[in-house]
Formats: C-alpha cells, structure tokens, sequence
C-alpha cells in the first residue's frame, strides 16, 4: 500500500467547471485560506492567467494582489499555476521574453509550483518553460502528458513523451492531466505502468475530472499503480464535470489501505466552506455523474461545458446544445485531432457553434483557428482534412494573418504602455484591454472577509431597507437582533 498525497483543486478547476470561473473572488479565496493551509494538501492548485483575467474583466480585482495574499495566508502550502503553452492571458501567441517575465513575476508574488499543459503536448515547449520558471524563481516544475483518445494518441505516444520530459533536469515531476475524465481504470493499467517505466524516480501525479463518471474507480486504480498524487476539489465545487471529491477520495484510499496523512477535521471544514458559499450564492453544486459513452467522441472538458452552456444561454441558443456537441467531435477530427484543452478547446466549440448556426460549415473561420491551420500553436499531430486546409488558404484573412508580425519585443510593449508601470501592470496591460485594468484599478483594493453563513441575512436586510414604505425593520431571534429604524422618509421615486 502506498502513500498518496492531496492536490486541491476547488479555487482553480472547481471553480471554473462547477461555476464557470465567476464562483470565487478575493475574499471567498481569504476566509477559507487558513484552513485549507491547515489540511496538509501537497498544494492548492490556485490559479491561470485566464482566471488571472477573470479577476479584472469580472470582478475588478487585482490578480496579483490576490496572489499575494493567499500566499501569505498559506505558508505551509505551495500555491499552484498552470500555464498552457506559450500564452498568458490573451490568445496571442507570446515570446519566450514575455513568458520568462509572466513567470518571474508569479514567482515573485507567491507562486511556488507551476503545472506546464501544452496543449500539443510540445516536449520541446514544456522543457522552455520549466527552465524558464526555474532561472525565474519557481520552486517546482510539473509536467503534463495532456490526455485524450484519438486513434494517434496511444500509450507509445504517451511513454515517448514522458521519457524525454523526465530526461529533463528542470522538470521536477509529471503528471497525467486528463482534461475530459476520458481515462478509464482499464487503461490506466497499461499507460501509468508505461508511463512509470521511462520516467525513473520522478513522481506521477494524476488530475482526471468526473464527467463520465470513471474518475473516482481510476484513482483507486492510480494508487495501486504507483502515482503519488492525486488532484481533487471539495464541497459543492467537486463532482460534476469537476475533479473528484476529496472527502470521498480519502475515504476510499484509506478503506483499501493505503496512507493520506492529512488532517480530516481540516478537510471537512473545507468540504462544508465550498458547500455553503454554493448555497449561499444560489451558485450549482457538482452531483455525480453517470457513464456517458457518447462524450468520447466531443471530450470538451469540465471547465469548457459550464463556460459553452453560459455563451449559449446568454446567444439564446442553449436548446443547440447537444448539435454543437456532436459538431464538435467531427470538427475535431477534421482539425487533426486536436486535443480538446486551453486554447483548442475554445477554437474548436467557436468553430462547432459556428457550423450550427451558419447555412454551410466553415462559412465563417475565427482568426484562432486560422491561427492553428499556420502553425502558430506548433505543428498538428497529423495534418488537416485537406478541403478543409484549402478553404483556410483560399481566405483573404489568412494572408492577413501570415503577415501578422509576432508579439512586439518587451522594450518597445515597455514604452508603448508605460515605461514606470510595474511588471505586475505591465503585464495586464499587454495582454487586456486597457479599460478593464483602468476599472480594476478604480475600484481599489478588493474585499478582504466573507461569511457565507451570513449571506441570506443581508440580502434580506437589503430587500427590507430599499423599501419605501418600511420605516421601522426589526428582526428578532434566538442569539441575534437587529434593530434599523429610518431616520428620514425617503421621497419615492
């Protein structure tokens, strides 16, 4: 039996599966800071520069300043980023320059473990970055093998990978990141054993999501076969499409055996936290979800479902849903077998939604996905349906797009936006419009404490106070009282 560690998953993937990356904010990050620092997680997987964005465009709150704080606030607990590709924030394709800088100042501000996912699964990719974050501070490197199904992506493919990244004196571990929940217990018994078998004493850890319900039976499995980590959320912010629950996890482990030396009292308190902001916030719980063969041929992943079922209900489109799912699967395959993650998963359920809702397919191509038929993401692991290639080549924007110069070198983007602004700002600037930084900074430091117990009282206190025909409102009850009388009577509207 086998020891096996906890990653925490709910501010990070939780959160953008369960609650399409709007469910946390600085101050539900803070209140349960503390306790989840008390757990004795391997990390807390904290953040992306895509959730970095989300805290300005949404909420107006600095990233950084978000970083700082919940580092200071779990010392004991490396807080975790994971960056896919050459990219931060936007979906233009950065320079090494610019990721080396993007790193350094995560590193700076907190961030102790960072996860590399190419999307491409780009060993030479991968290995630039872990030694970028190495000479910029960072404390750990893991490694991804981005997990999919597709009749090129076998275990040969994987344990090829693998070796080469463990040949890597930067890469400090590995792990089976399986954006789709797709990896069943049955093949995990021939992959992980071909995988462990190139990769020497470096760790595997394993990241799987519930959407088809095999993840819970493949970390059992995972944990005869040697992982050493396993990645899970909690409370009302796991199950569903999200990572697996926790509780439930350790459970499970411990009734076959094997050791998670972890503080159970702690992790309860942070089971109960995610579930009662759910509540409290009228936000979705994850519920556990039943096998679904036909999800293997689309593979979205968790976080991709609530964020396409947001975009389809805010077009009005949301009864297209299971259209643009089976769209996407063939698009897929016409795009070379993409693997169904950040940045391709985004192009591929534009291009679905597209084809749906359009007269013919591919009358209309976005830019990213021009981008990818060029090469800018790396080369497709096998090439495009070639009729489709030819459409892509035939377009006036594709010749705009190929003479499209790359990110502009750091010192010119320096003095475009301001050559005293700090790295921190820089970085923003560079990558958001400036409006949505302007607006953050306006809005000052963000809210530090939050209570969900106390929530459905001050909604009630709000309803009750913007009456204008309440001059007197008193709520009485055992262990609180709370007495508002208005001073003067407002004129109604």
């Amino acid at each position: 039996m086998a020891e096996i560690q906890l990653v925490e998953t709910s501010l990070r993937d939780g959160n953008q599966c369960v609650w399409a990356a709007l469910g946390i904010d600085t101050a539900r990050t803070l209140s349960i800071a503390p306790v989840m620092d008390q757990v004795g997680f391997k990390a807390i997987d904290f953040t992306t520069s895509t959730h970095m964005g989300v805290a300005v465009r949404y909420k107006r709150e600095d990233p950084w300043e978000r970083i700082r704080l919940m580092a200071a606030a779990t010392p004991r607990t490396p807080l975790q980023f994971m960056s896919t590709g050459f990219r931060f924030i936007s979906w233009e394709t950065a320079s090494p320059e610019f990721m080396a800088l993007a790193f350094r100042t995560l590193a700076r501000n907190g961030i102790r473990r960072f996860c590399l996912a190419d999307p491409m699964n780009d060993t030479d990719a991968t290995m630039a970055c872990a030694r970028m974050v190495h000479e910029g501070g960072g404390e750990h490197v893991i490694a991804a093998l981005v997990f999919t199904i597709s009749p090129i992506h076998d275990d040969a493919y994987y344990a090829e990978r693998a070796r080469r990244l463990a040949a890597c004196p930067d890469i400090d571990a590995l792990y089976i990141k399986d954006p789709g929940g797709l990896l069943s217990a049955q093949r995990a018994a021939k992959l992980i054993p071909a995988i462990k078998a190139q990769i020497g004493s470096k760790p595997l850890e394993l990241h799987s999501h519930c959407t088809i319900g095999l993840a819970e039976l493949l970390y059992m499995e995972a944990a005869q076969l040697g992982v050493s980590a396993l990645q899970c959320a909690s409370g009302a912010a796991a199950d569903g499409i999200s990572n697996p629950p926790a509780a439930r996890v350790v459970a499970n482990l411990r009734a076959l055996g094997h050791s998670v030396d972890i503080d159970t009292e702690a992790l309860a308190a942070v089971d109960r936290y995610f579930t009662q902001l759910a509540q409290a916030e009228g936000l979705p719980a994850g519920r556990p979800q039943g096998f679904d063969a036909s999800y293997q041929h689309h593979q979205l992943p968790g976080g991709m479902v609530g964020t396409m079922r947001r975009h389809l209900q805010e077009s009005r489109i949301a009864h297209l849903e299971s259209a643009v799912i089976e769209e996407l699967g063939r698009v897929r395959q016409e795009l070379g077998w993409p693997i169904v993650m950040t940045p391709f998963s985004q192009v591929l359920l534009t291009q679905a939604v597209m084809n749906v809702t359009s007269r013919e397919r591919y009358a209309t191509m976005p830019d990213e996905l021009i981008r990818y038929a060029l090469g800018r993401f790396g080369k497709p692991t096998v090439p495009i349906d070639a009729q489709i290639m030819d459409r892509i080549r035939s377009l006036p924007r594709t010749r705009e797009l190929e003479a499209e110069p790359p990110m502009a070198p750091l010192p010119e983007l320096r003095r475009r936006l301001g050559a005293r602004l700090s790295d921190e700002e820089f970085l923003l600037r560079a990558t958001m419009p400036q409006t949505q930084v302007d607006a953050m900074l306006a809005a000052g430091p963000a809210a530090r404490h939050y209570d969900p117990a106390v929530r459905p009282a001050l909604a009630l206190i709000r309803k009750l106070t913007a009456r204008h025909d309440l001059t007197e409102v008193l709520v009485d009850k055992p262990g609180f009282r709370l007495h508002l009388r208005r001073t003067s009577r407002p004129v109604a509207p």
